[in-house]
C-alpha cells in the first residue's frame, strides 16, 4: 500500500508544480485507484503487483467506502452552507440584518438542516429568535439546555432561588458544585459551556408585574417553568398584552402536562383553561407531594419541542391542545382547549379580533 500512497503523492506533487486544478489531481488518484483495483480482480493470489498493492482488494474497498462517506458529507454541509446564505440574502434583500453561521455552527446544526421542516431558514430563525424562560427549576432546566442546544440566539431565564441540594434529585443543568449559587447565573455557566454561539440574558429575581411588561417585550415567546400559580397568572397576563405566545408545563408526583397559549393565534390562554388557581390542598407543591426525578425532563424537553416548532413553523404546535403524560402507567393523553369570550385576560383580544 505505501507505494500506492507514494504514487498518489507523487501525482498531487507534479499536479501542483503544473498547477493542475485540484479536481484534475482527485481525477488523477480516483484513476490510479480504479487501476489497482483491477489489478486486484485480474490478478492471481501472491502476484508480485498484488503484494506490492496491499495484497488484498478488502482494504482498498474499505478505504474507497470511507472516502466516500468523507465527500458525502463534505456535500451535505455544501448545501448546508448554500441554503443558510441563501437565507441571509433574501434577509438582506428585504432589509433585515442577516443571522450568519460559521462553520462550527453549520456543524453544529446539520441535523436540523438537513430536516426539510427546519432548514436552513429555519435555523436562521431559531438564531434570530429571543426566548425567555420563567423559572430555572425542573421543567425549566431541561428546556434551558435544549434551546441552547438547539441554538436560539438568545435566551433569557428569570428566577431568584439560589441552587439547593434537594434540586439536585430533578434539575439537571445545576451541579453540586453549584450549590448556593443563584439558579441563573449557575444555568448561564452550563448553557454558554454548551453552546457558546447563544446569548444567556440571567435576570436573578422574581417575576413581578411592575417588571412583567417590560421584560416581556424584548421577547419572541414566553416558557413558564414556574411552580406557583400566581406567578403563572402573572406570565400569562403579560404573555397576552405582548401578543407572544406562552409556552406552559406542569408537573404533580407521576404526571405532567403542557400546551401553548397563543390567543394572538385564536388559541386560549392559560386562564381561559384554569379561571382560578386550585385550593392549597388539591394542588400540593413538589416537596410536599413529591415529584418523579426525570419527569420534568420529559416535559420540559418537550417545552423546548414546541418552542422550536413555533419559531421555525415547523409542524403543528399545541395551540388549542393540552398533553397530559402519565409517567406511572406509560400513557399519555392530548385533550382540546378553547378560549373563553369572557376571559378576563384575553376576553379583550377575543374583542379585537371580532
Amino acid at each position: 500500500m505505501l507505494l500506492v500512497f507514494a504514487l498518489c503523492a507523487m501525482l498531487w506533487g507534479i499536479g501542483a508544480l503544473m498547477k493542475v486544478p485540484h479536481s484534475a489531481r482527485y481525477l488523477m488518484i480516483g484513476v490510479l485507484y480504479v487501476a489497482v483495483l483491477g489489478l486486484h480482480v485480474a490478478l492471481p493470489d501472491g502476484h508480485p503487483l498484488r503484494m506490492a498493492t496491499g495484497e488484498s482488494a478488502a482494504l482498498w474497498l474499505i478505504l474507497g467506502g470511507f472516502l466516500v462517506l468523507a465527500l458525502l458529507y463534505r456535500s451535505v454541509l455544501a448545501r448546508l452552507r448554500a441554503r443558510a446564505q441563501e437565507g441571509e440574502a433574501q434577509s438582506e434583500a428585504a432589509g433585515a440584518p442577516a443571522a450568519r453561521f460559521s462553520e462550527t455552527e453549520l456543524n453544529r446544526y446539520a441535523r436540523h438542516m438537513v430536516l426539510r421542516e427546519i432548514g436552513g431558514p429555519g435555523q436562521k430563525r431559531l438564531k434570530e429568535a429571543k426566548v425567555l424562560v420563567v423559572g430555572a427549576g425542573g421543567l425549566g432546566a431541561p428546556a434551558l439546555q435544549y434551546l441552547a442546544a438547539a441554538g436560539v440566539g438568545t435566551i433569557g431565564v428569570i428566577d431568584d432561588d439560589t441552587v439547593e441540594n434537594a434540586n439536585l434529585q430533578r434539575q439537571v443543568i445545576h451541579t453540586d458544585a453549584a450549590i448556593g449559587l443563584p439558579k441563573v447565573f449557575s444555568a448561564k455557566e452550563a448553557m454558554e459551556a454548551q453552546n457558546p454561539y447563544v446569548t444567556v440574558r440571567p435576570y436573578q429575581r422574581r417575576l413581578t408585574a411592575d417588571i412583567a411588561s417590560k421584560l416581556f417585550a424584548e421577547y419572541d415567546l414566553v416558557l413558564d417553568g414556574t411552580d406557583n400559580f400566581d406567578t403563572r397568572y402573572l406570565t400569562n397576563r403579560a404573555a397576552v398584552d405582548a401578543g407572544i405566545p406562552l409556552i406552559s408545563g406542569a408537573l404533580s408526583q407521576w404526571e405532567g402536562q403542557l400546551s401553548v397559549f397563543d390567543p394572538a393565534q385564536d388559541a386560549p390562554c392559560y386562564q381561559c383553561v384554569f379561571d382560578s388557581p386550585p385550593a392549597p390542598e388539591l394542588a400540593p407543591s413538589c416537596a410536599e407531594a413529591g415529584v418523579l426525578g426525570p419527569l420534568p425532563g420529559v416535559i420540559g424537553a418537550m417545552m423546548a419541542v414546541e418552542a422550536v416548532k413555533v419559531i421555525t413553523g415547523a409542524g403543528t404546535a399545541l395551540r388549542g391542545q393540552m398533553v397530559i403524560y402519565d409517567a406511572l402507567y406509560g400513557e399519555s393523553r392530548t385533550l382540546g382547549v378553547k378560549r373563553r369570550s369572557d376571559c378576563p385576560t384575553c376576553g379583550s383580544v377575543h374583542a379585537r379580533a371580532s
